[in-house]
């Protein structure tokens, strides 16, 4: 096992990393921008380090200052969290020629799953099920007709290196085919230094379930179930929940069964995410994209399953097998998460840093906060909004639901604007309560003035 490891993050995955290296009794050390002095991460760290200012490409995102602070601090892995250089192959690399380890899979198998043609071949290829498109990157106007034509609209293009919703564009017709094939070439370049774009069928009004895998060094694959993440805004997941309300408990299996054949396709290793698009209307599932790190949502499928998921990482790296197989994991109840974000719903989610002048996070029997803020803490705006998760879990959905609505109603954060009323509209929702929310949803109840008129109400209910 490690004796010492190095943290390559910031804000509440810094601080989870933190607190399962010391149940795990290995030593850390936490590299941060000055923005980030006063952060809980920094504080409980057994060493830690100021790497540059808060810009995150003068400090979180140079590779050769962490590096440098790795081996003067004599470290023998390094984990990246999620976002920054999580996913960057080179950075990988780098770890490897350092003789340090990287906490994730080799930069092989993140370009492998990285560039998302290529996964698609690699997901066709092993018989995973993937939405009809492309065989490959679309060229030219003429290529992208002809391949909109044979699917028949609506398709989306997409940014084979792309993320976030960058790079993706609708099309109903050839005029906005033709439009969106350059636009969604010329934002990947912008944002990933790669306009290459491939073209899918568009299934409209999806779920977004996502699997959770773990993967040793010795061909061992499980699956912690699955995730429903179809409540976004703008492509940004704001509540998940474990398990999805909307699948059958055969389509579950199956599902399962997908991921854990996708994951071996690439020989993965570490914790993964193997994310699919599944259609209400046939209730069939398809690859979309794979993410090589731990995501900001694990924590669900750890509440139904009781496996810590970075302590599985850390140990996969250091390279023991998996102590578990697919028949010992028995998934209990229902968990919900809610990102705690500092946005103010009611200005279009804008931005809302500044100091918090009061925190008290709720409590109670299944109820757990990660998150890296506390009294006196001063939010900076130089990095995403997100302060914190509440997480929940029930025996059942239902009383995950209450549970989650009464924390929330506990949660009281003042001096800044966050994201939980407008998550205390969503889930007290028709919609959401039957489990019957696709990605689209949070766009229609937005552009019908839903949310303020709820908000407007409760006000008015209050005087």
């Amino acid at each position: 096992m490690f004796n010492k490891i190095l943290i390559a993050n910031r804000g509440e995955i810094a601080l989870r990393v933190v607190r399962a290296c010391k149940e795990m009794g290995i030593k850390t050390v936490v590299v941060y921008s000055k923005a980030d002095e006063d952060s809980l991460a920094v504080r409980f760290a057994d060493e830690a380090v100021c790497i540059g200012p808060a810009p995150s490409t003068q400090s979180y995102l140079l590779i050769e200052r962490i590096i440098s602070v790795a081996e003067i601090c004599d470290v023998d892995a390094i984990h990246p969290g999620y976002g920054f250089l999580s996913e960057n192959a080179h950075f990988a690399e780098i770890c490897k020629s350092c003789n340090i380890t990287f906490i994730g899979p080799s930069a092989e198998q993140m370009k492998a799953m990285g560039d998302k043609a290529v996964a698609r071949e690699t997901m066709r290829n092993a018989k995973v099920p993937i939405t009809p498109g492309s065989d490959g990157i679309i060229e030219t106007e003429a290529q992208a007709l002809k391949i909109a034509h044979k699917l028949t609209y609506p398709v989306i293009v997409k940014a084979s290196a792309g993320g976030g919703g960058r790079g993706m564009r609708i099309a109903h017709n050839d005029n906005s085919l033709i439009q969106g094939f350059h636009a969604a070439k010329t934002e990947a370049e912008r944002a990933f230094g790669n306009g290459d774009v491939y073209i899918e069928k568009f299934v409209e009004n999806p779920k977004h379930i996502e699997a959770q895998i773990l993967a040793d060094n010795y061909g061992n694959v499980i699956c912690l179930g699955e995730r429903d993440c179809s409540m976004q805004r703008r492509h940004q997941k704001l509540i998940e929940e474990s398990p999805s309300p909307s699948i059958s408990s055969s389509t579950r299996k199956k599902l399962m069964e997908a991921a854990v054949k996708a994951a071996k396709a690439v020989h993965y290793t570490s914790a993964g995410t193997i994310e699919f698009l599944l259609d209400p209307k046939t209730n069939n599932f398809y690859f979309m994209e794979m993410n090589t790190r731990v995501q900001v949502e694990h924590t669900v499928s750890e509440m139904v399953s009781g496996i810590d998921i970075i302590k599985e990482q850390i140990r996969i790296a250091a390279g023991e097998p998996l102590k578990i197989q697919q028949k010992d994991v028995v998934l209990r109840g229902h968990a919900i998460e809610c990102r705690i974000n500092a946005e103010d719903p009611f200005r279009n989610f804008a931005p809302s840093p500044g100091l918090i002048s009061f925190y008290s996070p709720p409590g109670g029997l299944g109820v757990r906060v990660d998150s890296h803020v506390y009294n006196g803490y001063r939010i900076p705006p130089h990095y995403d909004s997100m302060i914190g998760k509440l997480i929940v879990h029930g025996n059942d959905r239902k009383e995950a639901i209450a549970r989650c609505q009464m924390a929330l109603d506990q949660f009281l954060i003042h001096g800044i604007k966050t994201s939980i009323p407008f998550e205390q509209f969503l889930l007290a929702t028709r919609e959401f309560t039957e489990g019957k929310y696709d990605t689209g949803f949070i766009e229609r109840i937005m552009k019908g003035g839903a949310f303020e008129q709820a908000a407007k109400k409760d006000a008015e209910s209050k005087k």
